[in-house]
């Protein structure tokens, strides 16, 4: 007699796809409104100004203009005062030609 009935399915072999997460644009560069600054779980970094915070605590520009990195002091809810990562974007001056 075999010792297992037949070759049947396995429990092993199933792989959920790729996340991508992480920075999708650098310090300095140019973006449009709408596109992805960050995608992440959890704020590992925080929104600043002219950045909106996703429903997947991805971030994203809500103007256009340039990616500037910070990092701010906030008090948690125990009251303990820690450094946090703040994404800003710099709107762009567009200068008006005579």
């Amino acid at each position: 007699m075999a010792r297992t009935k037949a070759g049947g399915s396995t429990k092993l072999g199933r792989d959920s796809r790729p996340k991508s997460l992480g920075l999708k644009v650098a310090d300095g560069q140019e973006v449009r409104t709408g596109n992805v600054l960050i995608r992440q779980r959890g704020t590992k970094w925080h929104p600043g100004t002219n950045t909106g915070l996703g429903e997947d605590d991805t971030i994203f520009s809500l103007k256009d203009g340039i990616v500037k990195f910070s990092t701010k002091r906030k008090k948690s809810f125990t009251g303990k005062i820690k450094r946090v990562s703040v994404i800003n974007v710099i709107p762009l001056v567009l200068k008006e030609q005579s």
